[in-house]
């Protein structure tokens, strides 16, 4: 078996930037073999300008929302988003085939090797089944209205299947989960939460204001979407706590969630985790690009690091961003959050969002026994590229 052996300014191996001059071997089958230095690396060197690392890691996607791009406009708030995306998601087969194509073909090319995918239908297996990308699969089940809860879970149980049926090594790559958390019911939870071999799940959080307020108060924006929606909600009361601290201990203590938005995550709502509130193991999920599109908001990162949130990286759709590029993110929270060392936004991007989708055993470092990938950046973050 032959080897390949690369250089770069700088090389990251998923936990730290090592020794400036040390270089990558890699098995042609794209394994890791070793990092040497130069002098015992031998000949045949490849090298480059920039920062060679493992493949980044998309933890939140939504695929079968790739024929939307441009067709929300910008910064009009989540309700409205929400209520454009259930008026516009459907289009003809063909041309959705044409872009969820396009779209991977993006994130491979710009380094993504992993992608925690949301689903709300079958129609991404066919593009999924190629093998061009490692996917894990969040079947999403949504049902406000106590009484749909059976009939909507046994709709994401059929789509959930339809997935495992083609996607079944390893077993945990497809799951059920909550859509989030003003949108599913408690028995719905229930239902979610229990569903034997749900180990790792993903719900949208606190990506607006008006989610805290609608828990904390049973008030705000979302009252409207329930009305244009025709949901009843007389039997939901307001819990007095926020959004967070509402549902989060609903999840036991053998899963692991992946937090996405997180926009208006408080301290008080970080320091409920830590203390033991909730069971689960949680990872925090930051999609910057998605936040400015929709509501023209950031979260609080300086708070998450200051209170030690696992942070990973995710791209949301194409209905809410211009690309699926996890460099794009990473170039985002570089411009509004200039102190966040290089190092971390790497770690965020391989190696926590590989232990985020349990792919850590394959992915997200250069260890043996891995097939992480390799990827060239410019060192300004402006390029990307997959060269294993």
């Amino acid at each position: 078996m032959g080897y390949y052996k690369f250089r770069g300014d700088q090389l990251f191996d998923g936990y730290r930037f090592r020794e400036n001059g040390e270089v990558l071997i890699m098995k042609e089958d794209g394994s890791f073999s070793d990092i040497l230095s130069e002098a015992d690396a031998g000949d045949d060197i490849l090298n480059y300008s920039g920062i060679i690392s493992p493949g980044f890691i998309n933890c939140h996607c939504h695929l079968e929302l790739s024929h939307m791009k441009d067709s929300i406009p910008q910064k009009t708030g989540l309700v409205h988003f929400v209520t454009q995306v259930i008026k516009n998601r459907h289009t003809r087969e063909e041309e959705l085939t044409k872009a969820m194509e396009a779209a991977e073909d993006e994130m491979i090319n710009t380094g993504i090797v992993a992608v925690g995918d949301i689903c709300n239908n079958t129609l991404t297996i066919p593009q999924k089944i190629k093998g061009r990308i490692r996917y894990h699969n969040f079947i999403e089940a949504s049902g406000f209205a106590p009484a749909v809860a059976d009939m909507r879970f046994q709709r994401a149980l059929e789509i959930y299947k339809e997935y495992a049926q083609e996607f079944s090594d390893p077993p945990s790559s497809n799951s059920i989960v909550p859509h989030a958390p003003y949108s599913v019911s408690p028995e719905l939870w229930e239902k979610i939460i229990l569903f034997p071999g749900n180990q790792l799940l993903t719900i949208h959080n606190q990506e607006t204001l008006a989610e805290d307020e609608f828990f904390l108060y049973k008030k705000g924006d979302f009252l409207d979407l329930y009305s244009t929606l025709n949901i009843d909600i007389s039997f939901f009361e307001a819990s007095g706590f926020s959004s967070l601290q509402t549902y989060l201990p609903r999840f036991l203590s053998n899963q692991q969630v992946i937090l996405v938005h997180n926009v208006h995550t408080s301290q008080q709502d970080l320091q409920q985790l830590k203390q033991g509130r909730a069971k689960c193991r949680a990872y925090f999920c930051l999609c910057p690009n998605a936040n400015l599109y929709i509501t023209g908001q950031l979260p609080n990162l300086e708070l998450l690091m200051a209170e030690g949130a696992d942070i990973v990286l995710g791209t949301d759709s194409l209905a809410s961003n211009q690309q699926l590029s996890i460099l794009a993110e990473m170039q985002t929270i570089r411009r509004h959050f200039p102190s966040v060392p290089m190092e971390k936004l790497f770690v965020w991007a391989t190696l926590n969002g590989a232990k985020a989708l349990q792919m850590d055993n394959i992915l997200g470092s250069f260890e043996a026994g891995k097939q992480p990938g390799v990827v060239l950046s410019n060192s300004d973050l402006s390029a990307s590229r997959r060269l294993l």
